[in-house]
């Protein structure tokens, strides 16, 4: 009697395949791809081609596990119950289980009042993905680091700066801030897990003690860092934090243990069902309005089109010119142009810093200079943007200007007669309003990351699509989704 454990979440898929004797014959974990049923059916495939007609039953759990189970007409059982039965069967003693895992965190207290381990109490994160895998791995790819060697390097920091780890978006603020003032990497990272780790302790304990001995489980439980935060934050003795063998898959075992118990369980049913109902599906969500073409577009590509026949200018290579710099540090990007004396555009480059604001300037720096005249003359640099004073001392700007002011002074160089300026960047969005060339309202995005083109970025990682790409395939679309 070989028994499958399906447990599919919201960024990730992952099954186990148990005997009677509860030993672990196959497991697999796999990302999802924002495609959790095909998943599935994928990984139940894999399964088959293994184990053929030697598989019994079946139980499914995952935030996406409870539709894949409809689908099935198979026995589905709550993620929370599924985490904590893997825990207990393995670690009996737990007294606290911690599950940290792509876009979804649970604390589960454990009590043994009766003699045997059973649920006390637990709590789950909020919609926010502060807190969670998915956060880390973002970062990671911002710093410019695998998820491996963000690991590692957490391990190397002596002092550990407080990070906010209650938001994605103060979290990212505070790291540029410290990335603009020197801060070694291993030292933000190392803030970083520590930063996931209080904000558990803050909005899931909420003052709750938490008892050791603690199993740490999910996929975040790889990572070092956050180990190390655990035991620190939580003053555990090595011996009080417990890494399960498996932590990766403990939902899936879980399931799997129901089912072999017989309290949720369900004879086998597999990937031939979920390709039928993939075939067959008809989905029809609410939409907008169909998209059509709109006579703004074509407006807006002949006002295009007359600044920069107005901006572009050619140059001998031969001539000697004077220029001024102009250096935009986001938190995300670096752009630096040059222009003559006439305001006119001479060269351009605009590039990813990865958090390292000044080697991007270095870099940038060098680019430029390969697309200006031989002979030039800097007479004037002005620096923006959120590393606009650490930039500024480092390249001896003359003058320091606040995003607001640089990009409507830009917007009213280009056309006087401007009023509204939306500008969406990496890390915020702003709207300015002008009156008469007079700055007189405006508003920036405070406390969440939609809406911006780190939001669109990530999305892109979930779902597979390069960031270039993903324009161009929103246009596809005749009639976009309500979300």
């Amino acid at each position: 009697m070989l028994y499958v454990g399906l447990d599919v979440g919201s960024g990730t898929a992952k099954v186990a395949v148990l005997n009677e004797k509860r030993e672990i014959l196959f497991s697999t974990y796999v990302r999802t791809h924002g495609q959790p049923i095909e998943t599935a059916e994928r990984v139940l495939s894999q399964v088959e081609e293994r184990f053929g007609n030697s598989l019994s039953g079946i139980t499914c759990t995952g935030t996406a596990g409870k539709t894949i189970s409809q689908i099935l007409g198979v026995a589905f059982v709550n993620e929370v119950m599924a985490h904590a039965k893997a825990a207990t069967f393995f670690h009996p003693e737990a007294k606290t289980i911690i599950d940290i895992g792509g876009e979804d965190s649970k604390l589960i207290f454990i009590t043994h009042e009766r003699g045997v381990p059973e649920i006390e109490e637990f709590a789950l994160n909020t919609l926010c993905a502060a807190g969670t895998g998915s956060f880390l791995e973002q970062q990671a790819a911002r710093l410019g680091y695998t998820i491996e060697e963000f690991s590692q390097k957490a391990l190397l920091a002596r002092n550990i700066p407080r990070i906010a780890g209650r938001c994605t978006v103060f979290a990212k603020s505070d790291m540029i801030h410290l990335q603009q003032a020197a801060v070694p990497d291993e030292e933000i990272i190392a803030g970083l897990c520590f930063a996931i780790i209080r904000n558990l302790k803050s909005n899931l304990a909420k003052g709750k003690p938490i008892l050791p001995p603690l199993v740490f489980q999910g996929g975040v439980a790889a990572n070092l860092g956050v180990r190390r935060a655990i035991k620190e934050i939580f003053q555990l003795k090595e011996e009080e934090l417990i890494i399960p063998e498996h932590f990766k898959i403990m939902g899936a075992i879980g399931a799997a243990l129901y089912g072999l118990e017989g309290k949720a369980s369900s004879p086998y049913v597999g990937a031939q069902v979920l390709r039928d109902y993939l075939k067959e599906r008809a989905y029809n969500p609410p939409r907008h309005p169909v998209l059509f073409p709109y006579e703004s577009a074509e407006l807006s590509r002949q006002v295009r089109k007359k600044i920069e026949d107005r901006v572009t200018k050619t140059y001998r290579i031969d001539e000697e010119m004077e220029i001024y710099l102009g250096v935009d540090v986001g938190s995300v990007s670096t752009k630096l142009v040059a222009l003559d004396r006439d305001g006119s555009l001479v060269a351009k480059v605009y590039m990813f810093h990865h958090g390292k604001p000044l080697e991007s300037i270095k870099k940038g720096l060098l680019e430029l200079r390969k697309k200006l005249p031989e002979r030039v003359k800097v007479k004037g640099v002005g620096t923006t943007g959120s590393g606009r004073y650490l930039v500024g001392d480092f390249i001896g700007a003359d003058v320091v200007r606040n995003e607001i002011t640089a990009q409507a002074y830009g917007a009213l160089y280009l056309d006087p007669e401007v009023d509204t300026i939306f500008e969406i960047g990496g890390q915020d969005s702003k709207y300015i309003y002008l009156d008469k060339g007079t700055i007189a309202d405006f508003t920036m995005n405070k406390a969440c990351a939609a809406g911006t083109g780190s939001f669109l970025q990530e999305q892109g990682v979930k779902l597979g699509i390069p960031i270039e790409k993903f324009g161009e395939i929103a246009l596809q679309s005749k009639a976009p989704l309500k979300m």
